[in-house]
C-alpha cells in the first residue's frame, strides 16, 4: 500500500481516481486546486503524486516547479494526467522534473502500471541510498574509533603524566609534554574535521535540492582568494619559497568555503609529500567555453597508477615506507566535491618525479551579473 496525492480540479475526475486507488488498496489525499495540491503534499509527504495540468489557482506545472524546490517534496514521484497531448507540453513538463505523463482518456491499466513502475524505482532507490548509507556507518566504525584513539592516546597520557609528576618535572620537561598535548589535539581537530566534511559531502550528494542549491552559487574573480589560500597554506607548512602561482581570472560555479577546502587539501598533500625546496606549482585558467581547471602539481614522491585508482575515503598508501597521519579521505572528499558541482578530479602521476591534482569546475552562463568576492 502506498499514499497517494491525487490533485485534479474536476469532481467526477477525481471521485475516478480516488475510487480506483482506493480499490488497489492506496491511502489517497486530494487537492481540488494547484494550491491546495501543494499544501496536502506538505503536509502528507506522499508517496506518489498525481496531477492535472490545467488548473485553477496554479497549473500543474507550477505545483511541479514548486514542489521540486522544497527538499522534502523535491523527490516524490510526479505523474502528469492531462487531456493536452502536443509534445512541447510533455517536454516541458519532464523539463521540469515529471516521472511520467498520461494523456486522457487513459485505461485503469495504464494509470496502474505508470504507478507501479514509479513506486518500484522509488523502492529500488531508497534500497541503494540506504545501503550507501549503511557502507558509510560501517566505513565509520571501522575507521573512526581507530583514527582518534592515537591522538587521545597521546593527549590523555601525557596529560596524566603531569597531573602525577607535576612537582618532580623541570619547566623543559613541562613544556615538551604540553607541546605534544597540544600537538594531538590539533591533530585530532583535523582528524574531527574531516570526517564532519565528509559526511556533509556524502549527504548532500543524496540531496538533488541541495545539489541544485549548491551549483547556482558563482564565483567570478577567484582569483585573489586562490592566491590568498594558497599562500595561507604554503606559510603554515613552511614552504612559502616553494609556492608558484600561475593564476588568471577563471569565474566558476561554487562556494568559496568548497572551494577553500578543495585547494587547501590538494596542497596539503603537495606540500606534505614533497621536500623542501621543491616546487607546487598553483595553476588557474579557463580551458574552452565551459570548465575552468585548477591544477596543483608537486615534484615529490608521485603515486602509482594503481595508487590513483584506489583514491577514495579511509585509504593510505605505503603506511609502512612513509610517517603518514591522517585518514587518508582528503581526496576523495575533494572528488565528490567537484563532482557535486558539476566536475570533476584528476590525477597524473609519475612516481618519484611529479603529481598533478587538477581540478575542472564549470563556468557560470555568460550574461550573469558578477558575484565578486
Amino acid at each position: 500500500m502506498a499514499t497517494i496525492l491525487v490533485i485534479e480540479d474536476a469532481d467526477d475526475v477525481r471521485a475516478n481516481l480516488i475510487d480506483m486507488l482506493e480499490a488497489e488498496e492506496h491511502q489517497v489525499f486530494f487537492g481540488r486546486n494547484g494550491r491546495e495540491g501543494i499544501q496536502q503534499a506538505h503536509t502528507h509527504l506522499p508517496d506518489l503524486i498525481l496531477c492535472d495540468i490545467l488548473m485553477p489557482e496554479l497549473d500543474g506545472h507550477g505545483v511541479l516547479q514548486e514542489l521540486r524546490q522544497k527538499p522534502e517534496t523535491a523527490t516524490i514521484p510526479f505523474i502528469f494526467l492531462t487531456a493536452r497531448a502536443e509534445m512541447s507540453d510533455i517536454r516541458g513538463g519532464m523539463a521540469l522534473g515529471a516521472d511520467d505523463y498520461l494523456i486522457k482518456p487513459f485505461t485503469r491499466a495504464d494509470l496502474l502500471q505508470s504507478i507501479a513502475t514509479r513506486l518500484e524505482k522509488r523502492a529500488v532507490t531508497a534500497e541503494l541510498f540506504e545501503g550507501k548509507m549503511e557502507s558509510l556507518r560501517h566505513n565509520m566504525a571501522h575507521m573512526l574509533p581507530h583514527e582518534l584513539r592515537t591522538p587521545l592516546t597521546s593527549i590523555v597520557g601525557y596529560s596524566s603524566l603531569l597531573l602525577e609528576c607535576f612537582d618532580t618535572l623541570d619547566p623543559d620537561e613541562v613544556r615538551g609534554m604540553l607541546s605534544n598535548i597540544q600537538s594531538g589535539a590539533e591533530r585530532l581537530q583535523r582528524l574531527i574535521q574531516k570526517f564532519l566534511w565528509y559526511l556533509d559531502v556524502e549527504l548532500t550528494s543524496r540531496d538533488p535540492a541541495r545539489v541544485a542549491a549548491l551549483c547556482n552559487v558563482e564565483i567570478w574573480n577567484p582569483s585573489q582568494a586562490l592566491a590568498r589560500i594558497a599562500q595561507h597554506k604554503a606559510a603554515s607548512m613552511q614552504r612559502l619559497a616553494d609556492l608558484h602561482l600561475e593564476i588568471e581570472e577563471i569565474p566558476v560555479r561554487i562556494g568559496e568555503e568548497y572551494l577553500t577546502y578543495m585547494l587547501d587539501e590538494i596542497l596539503e598533500n603537495a606540500f606534505k609529500f614533497s621536500s623542501p625546496g621543491q616546487s607546487v606549482v598553483v595553476d588557474a585558467r579557463l580551458v574552452g567555453n565551459s570548465y575552468a581547471h585548477i591544477t596543483i602539481t608537486d615534484f615529490g614522491r608521485g603515486m602509482t597508477p594503481e595508487q590513483i585508482r584506489q583514491v577514495g575515503a579511509y585509504r593510505q598508501f605505503e603506511r609502512s615506507k612513509y610517517e603518514q597521519q591522517g585518514q587518508g579521505m582528503g581526496l576523495a572528499i575533494v572528488r565528490r566535491i567537484a563532482e557535486i558541482h558539476g566536475g570533476h578530479l584528476t590525477i597524473e602521476s609519475v612516481p618519484e618525479e611529479h603529481t598533478q591534482v587538477a581540478v575542472s569546475l564549470p563556468i557560470p552562463s555568460a550574461g550573469l551579473e558578477a558575484d565578486h568576492l
